[in-house]
């Protein structure tokens, strides 16, 4: 019996060690796509999946992030794993997160790609690259019905994007040459 006891807390602290580095798997998973719980009280009925990453279905979810009315600058960014010029550029973006991270700057990285190929292409990219500022999902693929409510001088290029707060918006409808160029136009919105 007691043999029987021993085989049985052996086992059972086996198992209780191997859930635990899987909690601790999922959770590098989820600081790797770096997403943060949403601070806004609109209605959304967009979804985590199981990394953490948050997934819009549709522009309507999305709409909100665009239009915070708080003390925060906001920096959006769209962009696809598959646009060189938009990869190119993610580490001014991350540099701005880094160096702003502890002011009232939030950097989230708006990924276009398809849905259908996260598996393939977005999560292997966060995780290889690590990325720290949020990344969402925006996955309405009927961008002529939204392109122009993001900004109706957007030819639907990517990359481009979109620095606010409240209503002093800046849209920057071209890749980001450097960090500076992308600073210089955050410190535009923030002595304002």
């Amino acid at each position: 019996m007691i043999k029987y006891t021993f085989l049985f807390l052996l086992l059972s602290s086996m198992l209780f060690v191997a859930c635990s580095n899987n909690q601790s798997s999922n959770a590098e998973i989820a600081k790797t796509v770096s997403v943060k719980e949403s601070t806004s009280t609109t209605q959304s009925t967009s979804q985590r999946d199981t990394t953490g990453l948050l997934i819009f279905d549709t522009f309507e979810e999305f709409d909100y992030l665009l239009h915070q009315e708080n003390d925060t600058t906001y920096v959006i960014n769209f962009w696809a794993t598959w646009c060189k010029p938009c990869v190119a550029e993610l580490p001014y973006f991350e540099e701005l997160h880094q160096k702003y991270k502890n002011q009232k700057v939030k950097v989230i990285l708006v990924s276009l790609d398809f849905k259908k190929s996260l598996d393939k292409h977005l999560y292997p990219f966060l995780k290889k690259n690590q990325l720290q500022s949020e990344v969402v999902l925006l996955a309405d693929s009927k961008t002529n019905n939204w392109i122009d409510k993001v900004e109706p001088t957007w030819d639907g290029a990517i990359p481009v994007s979109i620095i606010y707060k409240g209503k002093n918006r800046k849209f920057i409808g071209s890749d980001v040459e450097n960090f500076t160029e992308l600073e210089d136009i955050l410190k535009s919105i923030l002595n304002q």
